[in-house]
């Protein structure tokens, strides 16, 4: 129903195929979407529409098809909107967001720099306090502190929640959020001091609108200095925030959008593979025969069935961590912090590992079309442009993982002292206890969930230790972090892929769907579980009860869940419900017409409009008479 309220709407449907547009006019044209796109959210907001398909417009795959090559809005209220809620106060809430929910005005979220992105407390833009007219001055004191890739910042916003090191009393207090004007409410035109503009083309999210923003003695009230959390009071004296980690708030919540979309962008790319895969035939199995459809060689389900599995993967744990987030929130609101850091843990290093996963598998499944993968028209480009972005926004994968590894070592040592445990790294209690000693291996999940927390236990066991022998032998901390931060990114990723497969097994378990449904899903999550180990088997011999002895069992039983899995493929796709609007591929097309919807596309080009381009007047003949 949503759905076609919005693709059918004939105003955000495509007169020209967006490959075809020039830098410039595919942002105009994404504003122009997105102004007809968001009103029409605002209709269905007001009579009570279901907020899902409102997030579904931002950053999903409805938002994706629409808009194709990245949104301009999508910061206002996937960040600036949270972080007024998250971090302001009632009265600023009241202040700034009838204002922005209204769209009166557009936000963004301004925090990374020229020179600094994940290392937040690096950041070099200052907000200095002046008490005698109770205002904050801005300046970008270095080239390198100029803010550089928030989305809608080139020329779509006119405000920003800006980061930057708060100076009060001749004492730098660290980071903290400011609500900051940009431009003219009337003429969009910057204000005095604002240095602003678009920071150019890129891999992918052309229409984003990504920017950079410098500042020179820009004044703002008081009252803009978002206060729920730290403050400063007229004097210019300092509040301190009861927790430093409360202003990474807004971060944690779109990591967790992340794991969302990740599993939404793979499914796409999944859907198109498997359906082309059941149309495209190739080679002889047997001399003679017909030939086969390429899904029926066992080396293509390798390539699409576990991730086809990874698509629920993702979307189960998705779930699982957002209602993590909620409650957590919830008890913030309440001022307990406890769950805080776990939470913090949980959603960089999933974040991490989701994001890489997503990556790999939509260039996996775009190989698995062959040449026809490599054209726009199959989508799979853009796709995997809209999912490698993720591996470095909001936060780079290899920095999560090391900040998820900091949360894990200060576990590992409350296992060792017998303190009480988080329920996520409970099983580290078995590691030290001396309970996670081999036990009798047998295919099945339970097993495999219990090696997975074994190989996640040993490697941070093994972190542990290194880092304590590196600093007995008088490396300092830092350094002996340093030198052991290989192993701790692979212990971070160890306990994550833990999380995944032990989340995915108890969701499958627990759905109350058919008993036909569920064997497949339980098919799936086993064919998760089992290619990761075998991805991973170096690391499962070292530390689990899996045995050499086992691998050949475990590749039969992949082998076999593979085949198992090969008759629902096409039903499991189509069960994700993905009309044709939205998937946008000539190769995986419900109707399966892949070959001509191939040749539809190539005749929109514009060099196919005239059967002679005038470069063989100006240039190819005169050169070919050359040649003579």
């Amino acid at each position: 129903m949503y759905k076609h309220y919005f693709l059918s709407d004939p105003e955000l449907r495509d007169t020209i195929p967006q490959d075809y547009l020039s830098h410039k006019e595919k942002y105009e044209e994404a504003v122009r979407k997105a102004c007809i796109l968001f009103r029409k959210v605002t209709q269905l907001r007001d009579k009570g529409g279901d907020l899902e398909i409102f997030r579904q417009t931002l950053s999903g795959m409805l938002g994706s098809a629409i808009l194709k090559d990245g949104n301009p809005f999508t910061l206002h209220y996937v960040m600036f909107l949270p972080t007024i809620v998250g971090q302001g106060t009632v009265e600023q809430q009241a202040e700034w967001m009838g204002k922005a929910w209204n769209c009166d005005i557009i936000g963004t979220y301004a925090q990374t720099e020229l020179g600094h992105g994940t290392f937040i407390r690096g950041l070099e833009t200052t907000a200095h306090y002046d008490p005698r007219t109770q205002e904050f001055i801005l300046n970008s004191p270095t080239l390198t502190s100029y803010k550089w890739w928030p989305g809608g910042l080139g020329q779509t916003a006119n405000y920003a929640v800006v980061v930057a090191q708060l100076h009060t009393k001749g004492v730098c207090h660290g980071i903290n959020p400011f609500i900051v004007q940009l431009r003219d409410e009337e003429t969009h035109k910057p204000l005095p001091g604002i240095k602003i503009g678009e920071i150019g083309t890129k891999l992918g999210m052309n229409a984003t609108n990504n920017g950079y923003l410098g500042f020179e003695n820009v004044r703002i009230p008081r009252e803009h200095m978002l206060m729920k959390n730290a403050q400063v009071l007229e004097d210019g004296t300092y509040v301190k925030s009861p927790s430093d980690k409360l202003t990474y708030g807004t971060m944690m919540f779109v990591r967790v959008i992340i794991l969302q979309d990740m599993a939404g962008y793979l499914s796409k790319a999944s859907t198109i593979a498997i359906r082309y895969s059941a149309v495209r035939r190739q080679s002889e199995l047997k001399p003679g025969e017909p030939e086969p459809q390429i899904m029926d060689y066992l080396t293509q389900q390798y390539k699409l069935f576990p991730n086809l599995a990874a698509c629920f993967a993702l979307r189960f744990n998705a779930i699982w961590l957002w209602n993590m987030y909620n409650n957590v929130t919830a008890e913030l609101e309440d001022g307990d912090l406890d769950r805080l850091p776990e939470l913090h843990a949980l959603s960089c290093c999933l974040k991490a590992v989701c994001t890489a996963d997503a990556a790999q598998g939509v260039e996996i499944c775009r190989l698995s079309c062959g040449g026809h993968g490599y054209m726009t028209c199959s989508s799979m480009p853009s796709i995997y442009g809209l999912v490698t972005a993720a591996c470095t926004y909001e936060g780079e994968n290899t920095v999560m993982l090391l900040q998820t590894a900091r949360y894990l070592m200060k576990a590992w040592q409350q296992a060792v002292g017998g303190m009480a445990m988080t329920p996520t790294v409970a099983y580290l209690k078995l590691a030290v206890s001396g309970n996670n000693n081999p036990q009798y291996w047998e295919n099945s999940t339970v097993c495999i969930i219990r090696a997975y927390q074994q190989v996640a236990a040993g490697k941070i066991k093994m972190c542990a230790e290194n880092m304590d022998r590196r600093i007995r032998g008088g490396i300092s901390p830092e350094d002996a972090w340093n030198m052991t931060s290989i192993e701790l990114a692979q212990c971070a990723e160890a306990h994550a892929r833990a999380i995944i497969v032990d989340k995915f097994v108890e969701s499958v378990v627990e759905l109350n769907v058919s008993s036909a449904l569920k064997t497949v899903l339980r098919q799936l999550s086993e064919l998760y579980a089992v290619y990761w180990l075998l991805q991973k088997s170096g690391d499962f011999l070292m530390y689990s009860d899996v045995s050499a002895r086992d691998i050949p069992s475990l590749q039969n039983w992949l082998e076999v869940l593979l085949s198992q899995i090969r008759p629902n493929a096409v039903g499991v796709v189509d069960g994700f419900d993905i009309c044709d609007e939205i998937l946008s591929s000539a190769l995986g097309s419900y109707d399966g017409r892949v070959y001509e919807r191939l040749f539809e596309e190539v005749s929109k080009s514009p060099l196919n409009k005239q059967s002679v381009n005038v470069s063989f007047q100006k240039y190819l003949k005169p050169f070919l008479k050359a040649s003579l």
